[in-house]
């Protein structure tokens, strides 16, 4: 009995299932990290971290930016004290008090992963996945067969969300 070649489709569906089971971790962490980067302009789950630093002394305003940095604008200053959006500087003793929001260390390792770039050691990971990603997009239309019920019901959901992110991308 000559053996039955196994369709296409069958072998993409048991890839696919198997690859999502393997990503289930790291799209959790992309899911979360994702929606908590919504937030990055806010305080959101983040808490104060105050740091000191010794500066030489007298410096101006434009020379704090590299340690205040986007926060380096002077609101401020009593006596030898120069008060900035995120901390304070002493003229006199070169003392710099700089306040920072950070998230909880998972969370913020977390946000980091997502946002890796080449100059991280993790951004092949981030490649991965992407091409992971994009194997999800185009396999779950060889999943099914075109003649089945199921495909040209998945059809309408794909021009529906196709449809739905081209509205949201030029809104």
């Amino acid at each position: 009995m000559p053996k039955r070649k196994t369709p296409f489709s069958f072998q993409i569906r048991i890839i696919h299932r198997y690859l999502g089971f393997f990503l289930a971790g790291i799209m959790f962490v992309y899911a979360l990290s994702g929606i908590l980067m919504v937030f990055r302009n806010t305080d959101f789950l983040k808490s104060e971290v105050l740091t000191e630093r010794q500066l030489k002394p007298n410096l101006k305003a434009k020379e704090l930016t590299s340690v205040f940095k986007k926060g380096a604008k002077v609101l401020k200053t009593e006596g030898d004290v120069l008060y900035l959006k995120n901390g304070n500087y002493n003229q006199k003793t070169g003392v710099a008090i700089i306040k920072k929001m950070k998230l909880p260390f998972v969370l913020d390792k977390m946000e980091k992963l997502h946002k890796a770039n080449t100059n991280s050691h993790l951004y092949f990971l981030n490649i991965f996945f992407g091409v992971a990603l994009l194997f999800f997009v185009f396999s779950a239309f060889w999943m099914y067969t075109p003649k089945m019920p199921v495909f040209k019901k998945g059809m309408y959901f794909a021009a529906g969300g196709i449809v739905l992110t081209l509205i949201l991308l030029f809104l």
